[in-house]
């Protein structure tokens, strides 16, 4: 009888831990992205050029990726609390550098802090996914879990744009800052790693015929990388999510700003798009995965996103302004907002014992994709040329036709991907 209460208060726990782990997860995107609307304002601060700008805001990039293969083995020894509260510390600091710094150098370490700061949260929280529900509920968790990005990125458009004008963008990023601190308090004082750390049973039963033998972590990591059925899903990442990167956490702003003519505040609502789709499209594609399968849902947002960055390099000036709003809520839902698919279907390739390795891996390559395209595009458009500090439209033709080129790898990737719904439906009979 004890059992049975003691799963059912594990059940509601859970939500709890889910809680304050996504609630960390908007902090992620609101950094991630808050320079596509401050960028002109950085710029101006620090006398930088299109390229600078570009190594100041993908700063944040380099050090998250590289963190995520050693978060991942700490995920899977140290444990996803005392990882995320010790790691929130340094990206509080960091942001607080960034806000106050008096020059381009330090806002770029202040920046790197950031990046290495909250770059265990992803991956430590689908390792806590993997321990606390089943592999349907996981993914269903997962795309809430995007969705909370999806606030982050939604309070780093319009919300971000009225706070730089009313406090200054400085300021604005010390109070991330203190938030931040107070996040890393709340995780460690009551995430926990797993149900067994409450003395609660555990929510995978064994299988009998499940092997039980652990699996090593330099073991983990060359099992993941040398298998084939990795390298589709990385490969994804890569070019998707750094087109998304690149567009959303950078030039998107800029774009809007230079070539439309927009307000900060007017870019920053078509900006607002990429959130709502988080939003919203992550939830809805988690669900449909559950359905038709994992594989269809990436084959079908990499055709969207193709043609969405088809358009914009066919129409760069000459869009309508509802379609702007249109353009951006697809190209996040095409990208960004299969987040969660990327870590389920990494999850799904690999033993659970490696959940962490296995999503920290994958993981690198989001985010070398994003510095990697924000980087190029900066060269490409200043080497466009511009006056006085507005870009040229064919820097930003080119741009789209650069992004365009990436979509179409990650469509092809997404036709290498392997299926893996039957496997992850099998595992929880």
């Amino acid at each position: 009888m004890s059992n049975i209460s003691d799963l059912e208060k594990a059940k509601r726990y859970r939500y709890l831990v889910c809680l304050i782990i996504f609630s960390c997860y908007v902090l992620v995107y609101f950094q991630r992205l808050c320079p596509a609307v401050i960028a002109l304002d950085m710029q101006e601060s620090f006398k930088a050029s299109g390229a600078l700008l570009g190594v100041l805001s993908s700063a944040y990039f380099f050090p998250y990726a590289i963190m995520q293969l050693p978060t991942g083995l700490l995920v899977d020894s140290w444990g996803p609390r005392k990882t995320v509260s010790t790691f929130l510390l340094l990206a509080a600091g960091g942001s607080v550098l960034m806000g106050l710094a008096p020059s381009l150098g330090l806002a770029i370490l202040g920046r790197v802090l950031v990046g290495a700061g909250v770059s265990t949260i992803f991956v430590s929280n689908f390792k806590l996914l993997a321990e606390w529900f089943d592999s349907r509920k996981f993914v269903i968790m997962g795309g809430i879990f995007t969705a909370m990005g999806g606030i982050g990125a939604l309070s780093s458009s319009a919300p971000l744009a009225w706070a730089s004008n009313l406090i200054g963008w400085r300021i604005t990023l010390v109070c991330m800052g203190i938030t931040t601190a107070v996040m890393a308090t709340l995780v460690y004082a009551f995430v926990r790693n797993r149900p067994s750390e409450k003395g609660w049973p555990s929510m995978h039963p064994v299988v009998e015929d499940e092997p039980e033998t652990e699996i090593g972590l330099l073991q983990g990591m060359k099992q993941v990388v040398a298998a084939g059925r990795f390298w589709p899903v990385a490969v994804w990442s890569f070019c998707a999510c750094g087109v998304f990167f690149a567009l959303g956490g950078l030039w998107g702003g800029p774009y809007l700003i230079h070539v439309y003519g927009l307000s900060k505040t007017a870019a920053g609502g078509i900006l607002a798009m990429l959130a709502i789709a988080l939003i919203v499209g992550s939830p809805v594609l988690s669900f449909i995965s559950n359905v038709v399968g994992r594989k269809p849902v990436f084959v079908g947002c990499s055709l969207l996103l193709s043609a969405v960055c088809a358009l914009f390099s066919l129409f760069p000036d000459s869009l309508p302004p509802a379609m702007l709003y249109v353009l951006f809520f697809c190209l996040s839902l095409g990208s960004g907002a299969l987040g969660q698919l990327m870590a389920t279907v990494t999850k799904e390739l690999f033993p659970r014992a490696i959940a962490g390795t296995s999503v920290g891996t994958v993981n690198l390559f989001p985010f070398f994709g994003g510095a990697f395209f924000q980087i190029t595009i900066g060269v490409i458009v200043a080497w466009s040329g511009h006056i006085g500090g507005v870009y040229s439209l064919v820097g930003y033709e080119h741009m789209f036709l650069f992004c365009l080129m990436g979509s179409l790898i990650s469509l092809g990737a997404a036709v290498l991907l392997r299926e893996t719904l039957r496997q992850a439906c099998d595992s929880t009979r």
